[in-house]
Order: structure tokens, then C-alpha cells, then sequence
């Protein structure tokens, strides 16, 4: 398994994981529950999303993608403007 996304946070690691899943692309997500004891540990890059390395490019490009879309969202003014109501 390769690391293909560090995630801020469990949600965004699932959105990238079903997405991945949707295109077909097995994945897990690593460190989901370790979140839980942030008092006690480092708060950064818990959270990882990871498939087989030969799925990675292609998996990459697509968590690329939604890094991307999330960045974007985030800078955004907060709107009710039917985010990510699209396919991604």
C-alpha cells in the first residue's frame, strides 16, 4: 500500500476514499481512529488515505483533484452554493 492522500481531518479522507472507490480504485483509510487521542499526539497527518501501489498515479491525479476542489471550498466566502453537488 502507498500513500496517496494525507488528510486534515476523517472526512475529507472518506471523500477521497469513496471517490476512489467509485472509479474503482480499492483504498483504505489509515489512522481514522487515532484522531480520537489528539491530546496526545501530534495533531498533523494522522489521517492518510492509501491503495496498491500500482493504482497510485491514477488514484493521485483524482486526490490531486479533490485537495484541489477542498482548498477552493475553503477559501470561498461561506455559501449555500450547491457544492460538490456535481460528479467530481
Amino acid at each position: 500500500m502507498k500513500i496517496v492522500y494525507e488528510a486534515e481531518n476523517i472526512i475529507d479522507a472518506n471523500l477521497v476514499k469513496n471517490v476512489l472507490e467509485q472509479e474503482g480504485i480499492p483504498s483504505f483509510v489509515s489512522g481514522q481512529y487515532l484522531t480520537g487521542a489528539a491530546g496526545e499526539l501530534p495533531v498533523m497527518a494522522l489521517v492518510k488515505v492509501m491503495v496498491a501501489e500500482i493504482d497510485w498515479p491514477r488514484a493521485r491525479a483524482i486526490a490531486l483533484r479533490i485537495d484541489a476542489d477542498l482548498a477552493e471550498h475553503r477559501a470561498a466566502p461561506d455559501t449555500d452554493d450547491g457544492w460538490l453537488t456535481e460528479p467530481v
